[in-house]
């Protein structure tokens, strides 16, 4: 799945760190109305600059800088951000809501676990019994030999069980089956190279998270000494772990994430490991082969087993079981959860409002409960209408783009064809809500919330196992402001949570809301025909339609985008840490998305202005149209970040961050240096540029 991502602490990546006790009045900060978003912004504009050196400095410079990050915040942007807190507040007051006065059932079910949350007075009063089963069971292994049996036992209640990741997906081979699929886990820290690379700053954050796992232990009542013990055979099984592991741009391949098995024979991968076991704990129904996404892993994994003491695996279980519970556990574990994962890792200044932790997390649960009456306030039919006339005009354009592309034979331009005709669309929200019926939710009992909903989520994932694929399906909530493209569904998906200004408006010129939701609509398109979507056919299966000569043209182009963004900065040299640069490889699809989605939403809105009578050449406050289509564009991207979470976003975001999104698209496409006039050989309309879509 290709997601557009703005790489923020929502759901697709958690925000994330030493001991400083944040104000208290950060966690207990009220609502206040959002501030609302303009679709153009002409304030923004940093006329000082010339677009056609850096053109996001001058679409986004003056936004840039009177926008500083928020306190609760690692990166703050002028469309993602300000209208994320838009859509939580709006869920927020229905939340607040359904907890004080339910009107149906429903409401009170997400009303009762949102105040679940809410009630962090319940939840000091508690302290750690809630966990208390879990770490007694914990406590009584006696032989590593039956780590599986206790995985398998914490995972039946939903309690934390690391190490690997099992579920259901579609076959990659023949999209219509869903099959058993297993692959790595097990780390704590956001990536493999935070426990494999020997430079100075990832020495100093392992040397941090030894300092933290102490003082969790410290705080669950272990002795410091003891404390300092359990977090280093925490820190050597997750190093081990993280050795084992495949590396990110490596995964990006599907053929290397590929390997069916029989049970039988995954079982001999891991013969320490009783796989048996543990899938008669989370219940799941008799299969005889799956998908082994990484089967070094399990090799490694194995070895793991047998070289550790049954005292370094309580440790690494107790562990994850206390991390895993952070949030819903007393004010002080709270803080330090957050003083290591936020502050020092990703430089958030103070803690994120408790209501918009829950708010958030209520809709993670129950996202298509609260999203029935979230939609009904904020979606009306028409919006709805409107999007369908602008996916219709997307569609024609980019199989324009396909039958000109001077690169592409016509055998494999008519098979391209033929899978865009194909992709399905999915737009603002499910046909048929899901039934929430079997989660059990308690208003005195968060954490207990928490575990019953994963268990419910996982009973949910592992019941298609077998069946009939729900093409209909979504996978992300309506208020969500975010969009996805899906290889083996072959469908594009766009939540009403982003149908809305600044990426739509029904009220402004066609120019701005190509450059907005065009280009959003464009991209998930375009993810259809990137290095990875281009391997599967248009009945999301993993075969290759494209000629052999034309796969090497398409390398060949896609090598240029690697090249050209492997070059970007994406921070600077610091003290004793070297200049991060993105990397090509991990970021290709999506920056191959940006190019294609810039310039078939283009070619889109040629088709309407021409069709209104219209001309790209007309102006409004001083802009063509031409020129606040890419003005739009770019201030989709205008944003600020801390350099702790630009590192870590080089390392682990598949998406550039938003100057090189701008400048890196605009580049690429000449009509962009038509627009401002500039001259051959500027850096912004280069003699040479790289176009794959």
């Amino acid at each position: 799945m290709r997601l557009l991502r703005f790489a923020s602490g929502l759901l697709l990546a958690a925000g994330t760190a030493l001991f400083q006790a944040p104000a208290q009045s950060s966690e207990d900060q009220k609502p206040t109305p959002p501030a609302e978003s303009r679709s153009f912004d002409a304030s923004a504009i940093d006329t000082t600059a010339d677009p056609c050196t850096d053109f996001y400095q001058y679409a986004c410079g003056n936004w840039v800088k009177s926008n500083p990050i928020p306190g609760d915040q690692v990166r703050w942007a002028r469309s993602f951000s300000l209208l994320s807190e838009r859509n939580r507040y709006y869920l927020w007051q229905e939340l607040d809501a359904a907890a004080n006065d339910p009107k149906t059932p429903l409401q009170k079910k997400y009303g009762d676990f949102y105040a679940a949350c809410m009630n962090t007075g319940l939840i000091e009063k508690n302290g750690l019994d809630p966990l208390k089963p879990a770490l007694d069971h914990i406590a009584a292994l006696s032989d590593a030999r039956q780590v599986a049996n206790l995985v398998g036992e914490l995972a039946q209640h939903g309690d934390p069980a690391p190490l690997f990741r099992f579920g259901i997906q579609q076959d990659e081979k023949d999209s219509s089956k869903q099959i058993a699929s297993i692959g790595q886990a097990g780390l704590s820290l956001p990536d493999r190279d935070y426990y494999i690379v020997d430079n100075k700053r990832f020495q100093t954050i392992r040397q941090q998270y030894r300092e933290h796992m102490s003082k969790m232990f410290t705080l669950a009542g272990d002795t410091p000494q003891q404390a300092a013990k359990e977090a280093e055979a925490v820190l050597k099984i997750e190093t081990a772990l993280a050795q084992a592991s495949t590396p990110r741009v490596d995964l990006r391949d599907p053929e290397k994430r590929y390997h069916i098995y029989t049970t039988a024979d995954f079982q001999k991968l891991a013969p320490g490991f009783d796989f048996d076991v543990y899938f008669k704990d989370v219940k799941v129904r008799p299969f005889d082969t799956l998908n082994v996404s990484t089967p070094d892993f399990f090799k490694a994994m194995n070895q793991v087993l047998a070289s550790e003491p049954v005292d370094s695996w309580k440790a690494y279980l107790r562990w994850h079981t206390l991390h895993a519970s952070a949030q819903d556990l007393p004010k002080a574990f709270r803080d330090e959860n957050f003083d290591f994962f936020e502050k020092t890792l990703a430089g958030q200044k103070e803690p994120t409002p408790r209501w918009k932790q829950c708010t958030t997390l209520t809709d993670r649960s129950l996202g298509e409960a609260v999203g029935q009456d979230w939609v009904n306030q904020h979606f009306p039919p028409k919006a709805k209408a409107s999007m369908d006339q602008l996916v219709a005009a997307l569609e024609k354009a980019l199989g324009d783009d396909i039958r000109t592309l001077p690169w592409m034979s016509d055998e494999t331009k008519k098979a391209a064809e033929e899978k865009l005709a194909e992709i399905r669309n999915k737009i603002g929200y499910p046909e048929k809500w899901r039934n929430y019926s079997a989660l059990v939710v308690s208003r005195d009992d968060a954490l207990g919330n928490m575990r019953r909903d994963t268990v419910f989520q996982r009973n949910y994932m592992l019941n298609k196992l077998g069946r009939p694929v729900d093409e209909k399906e979504w996978t992300m909530t309506p208020p969500t402001v975010n969009a996805y493209y899906q290889s083996s569904m072959n469908d594009i998906n766009f939540p009403a949570g982003i149908l809305q200004p600044p990426f739509f408006d029904p009220d402004i010129d066609p120019a701005v809301n190509f450059g907005g939701i065009g280009v959003v609509i464009g991209h998930e398109m375009t993810h259809g025909f990137d290095d990875q979507g281009s391997k599967y056919d248009g009945k999301g299966n993993l075969r290759e339609w494209q000629t052999a000569d034309d796969r090497k043209k398409f390398v060949d182009r896609t090598d240029c985008e690697v090249k050209e963004y492997g070059g970007f900065e994406a921070a600077p040299a610091h003290d004793d840490t070297a200049v991060q640069y993105l990397n090509g490889k991990l970021t290709l699809g999506e920056n191959t998305a940006d190019n294609g989605g810039l310039r078939i939403a283009y070619m889109a809105l040629l088709d309407v202005l021409a069709k209104e009578g219209k001309s790209i050449n007309d102006k409004i406050d001083g802009y063509t149209e031409q020129q606040r289509y890419f003005l739009g564009f770019a201030q989709v991207w205008c944003q600020n970040q801390t350099e702790q979470s630009s590192r870590q976003s080089a390392l682990t975001d598949p998406h550039s961050p938003g100057k090189w999104r701008v400048n890196g698209s605009v580049q690429n496409f000449d009509e962009f240096g038509k627009a401002f006039g500039c001259k051959k050989g500027q850096p912004m309309y280069p003699e040479n540029s790289c176009r794959v879509w």
